[in-house]
């Protein structure tokens, strides 16, 4: 009688974000032999999201800044769905797929679901911003701009015409100030396309509550971006909360009023439903995890990345949600489950931040890198090559690199894409609207 093969162990990932990815390539071909790696998204590629505001800017086309996890991953079983439940005592998990719901047993579980946009920090916010957490969204910010100034084209009303002209960014962190930026610079570039968007109508205005920009750097950093901004134009009010967005701009809480027919939100963030359906313990919406990565009171349970609260062994304190340390998160993980599977002890996440940076539109940024500030020219430098870097082909890296060096020659792209089918076509054109639903 023959045997029938033993089925392999999996070690199954969820998340295809930075986190995921890392982890999965860098266990990639270093498993013991029996054991399998899977890796479960929802979407079939990774965003890299530091990169949307080039999206919105048109520094960059939308499928740059993403990459297919096929490519990536050569060699790793991925499945492309939403896992809807996970039951930890049995050790296996359902998920939504094109070909309907499939179940997955698994032996280790690794959680790198990241964290979703909240869309009902304000209120209004649901219904009239426009939210910068996928490519998605930087196309239709990129539109709602251009079709603002199409706009203005055809518009009388002097009040009107002002509100048109007008971009609102709430928040001065990395996102607000980089997204504010890439706007100033896109409309400066796209007003000679527009012979009615006189440049005294164009304004970017970036509101942020706290007392300066980009608090995770320091005081002189956020400083130097502020003015960086303003010299392209960029009103920068601090200590300016809003209290209220509106369909034709922000109220703020002092009750002043900006008009405004483009409202940016780079605030507010809340978990994956995938976490709160677990039930799992969480700080500020984030899986609570040991530091070594695992989940208390879960066997075989593991979380990374923007979705978990991994403690920093160097400082105690709870890691940053950003791709910096998503990275150093996976490549530690990756070596404590290999531990793991060897029967060796894990060992604690400790990482020293090597820097922040941000740009501030082209050819200027601010950064620091192991404690040494930059501003300008060095600070916009160090984050393109950073990024390009990180892209994971040579193909991509070049393409990019390719579509950048042409930016510094020719203005930027102003088409206004729309992905219209042909049965819609025949339907005719949709009533015009600048609603954040349109």
């Amino acid at each position: 009688m023959t045997t029938p093969p033993t089925p392999p162990r999996t070690l199954a990932i969820v998340g295809g974000g930075f986190a995921g990815t890392t982890l999965a390539k860098a266990l990639s071909g270093r498993l013991p032999p029996g054991w399998q790696l899977l890796l479960i998204s929802e979407e079939s590629y990774t965003t890299f999201n530091p990169m949307l505001p080039e999206v919105v800017g048109a520094g960059v086309f939308p499928e740059h800044v993403v990459a297919p996890i096929r490519e990536m991953l050569p060699g790793v079983r991925f499945v492309m769905g939403a896992v809807r439940t996970v039951d930890t005592g049995a050790r296996h998990l359902v998920c939504d797929t094109l070909a309907g719901p499939v179940e997955f047993a698994y032996d280790q579980l690794v959680l790198a679901v990241g964290q979703r946009a909240r869309l009902d920090l304000l209120p209004g916010m649901a219904e009239h911003a426009l939210p910068l957490k996928l490519v998605g969204d930087a196309m239709h910010i990129r539109n709602r701009v251009l079709q603002a100034l199409a706009r203005i084209e055809l518009a009388y009303d002097p009040a009107q015409r002002q509100a048109l002209g007008h971009v609102v960014v709430v928040g001065g962190g990395f996102s607000g100030v980089e997204v504010a930026g890439a706007i100033a610079d896109f409309l400066h570039s796209a007003r000679r396309h527009y012979p009615k968007a006189r440049e005294s109508l164009l304004r970017v205005s970036l509101l942020h509550d706290g007392e300066r920009l980009l608090p995770e750097l320091p005081a002189t950093l956020g400083e130097a971006a502020a003015r960086s901004l303003a010299r392209r134009g960029v009103q920068v009010r601090c200590g300016a909360r809003v209290s209220q967005v509106h369909v034709d701009g922000v109220e703020l809480a002092d009750g002043e009023h900006l008009a405004s027919a483009t409202v940016v939100c780079t605030i507010g963030t809340q978990p994956n439903p995938l976490v709160a359906r677990l039930a799992l313990p969480t700080v500020r919406g984030r899986i609570t995890t040991q530091a070594d990565g695992r989940v208390d009171g879960a066997p075989g349970l593991w979380a990374l990345g923007d979705c978990a609260a991994v403690p920093n062994a160097l400082d105690g304190r709870i890691c940053p949600p950003t791709a910096q340390f998503a990275v150093a998160q996976a490549r530690q993980l990756a070596n404590n489950l290999l531990r793991l599977l060897r029967g060796e002890p894990t060992r604690p996440f400790a990482y020293a931040a090597r820097g922040m940076m941000a740009t501030t539109g082209h050819l200027k940024g601010v950064a620091q890198v192991f404690g040494l500030p930059l501003t300008g020219l060095p600070a916009w430098l160090l984050w393109r090559g950073y990024y390009l870097l990180r892209m994971p082909t040579l193909g991509r890296k070049l393409r990019i690199w390719v579509e950048w060096t042409w930016g510094l020659f020719f203005p930027l792209d102003i088409t206004h894409l729309r992905f219209t089918r042909t049965a819609e076509a025949e339907r005719g054109p949709a009533p015009s609207s600048l609603s954040p639903r349109s």
